[in-house]
């Protein structure tokens, strides 16, 4: 993954706003990266530029290669299910389908020919073989975000993004999702960028990028 000069501006009370300034970095594959930094520095709209979720003002995020502003919304779209993953503070589980349910989900959307079996293996992997026939309120927090996990994961993505992924557990449990999460980080080679307040999970990472004022002080 690489980042060219991104940059993000919006308008805001009829003046312009700049939220990214020209941002350069890359992650190798298998790297894990922390960005911190105050409120309202850009980080969860860097994220967003990183998924191809929101469009830069300027800029280019390079996937495998690939220019994903160069393609259109679909294709976009396309390059996101096959190569990222998300994980989210609020977990972000479909409430009608139960834990394997959420884990297929994307597997399905993908053409996945083994859905059922993949999904009940991701979940067996963050220990949760005995949870899968239940809905997300019958669900702890932490074990929420292990379906959650599990579901990222399911994949096999290129890119994980993580947006404060223990920030709705307690102090116990979030420990436990970040030993889980760079385990199965390391496991499957995947690139892992996480946005987080928790200096503790920041210190996990191989490196840190800070943000302040939507600029890069440190990488």
């Amino acid at each position: 993954m690489q980042a060219v000069a991104l940059t993000k501006q919006v308008t805001s009370e009829g003046a312009p706003l700049l939220i990214l300034d020209r941002l350069e970095f890359s992650a190798l594959p298998g790297e894990s990266v922390a960005v911190v930094g105050a409120s309202g520095s850009g980080k969860s709209t860097l994220l967003g530029l990183l998924a191809g979720l929101d469009v830069p003002s300027g800029g280019k995020v390079f996937l495998d290669g690939i220019d994903l502003f160069a393609l259109d919304e679909d294709g976009r779209a396309a390059l996101r299910g096959r190569l990222v993953g998300f994980v989210f503070q609020s977990f972000q589980l479909l409430p009608a389908l139960t834990a394997l349910e959420n884990v297929m989900l994307p597997l399905e959307l993908a053409g996945a020919t083994h859905a059922r079996d993949e999904a009940a293996a991701e979940l067996e992997r963050v220990g949760l073989t005995q949870r899968l026939s239940h809905y997300p309120r019958q669900l702890s927090g932490g074990e929420q975000q292990r379906v959650a996990i599990a579901r990222a994961f399911a994949a096999k993505p290129r890119l994980l993004l993580a947006d404060e992924p223990t920030g709705n557990l307690d102090s116990v449990t979030g420990a436990r999702i970040i030993d889980l999460l760079f385990r199965l980080n390391e496991e499957s080679s995947t690139t892992l960028i996480l946005v987080t307040h928790d200096d503790q999970l920041a210190q996990r990472c191989q490196r840190r990028l800070h943000l302040e004022n939507g600029v890069l002080v440190g990488n």
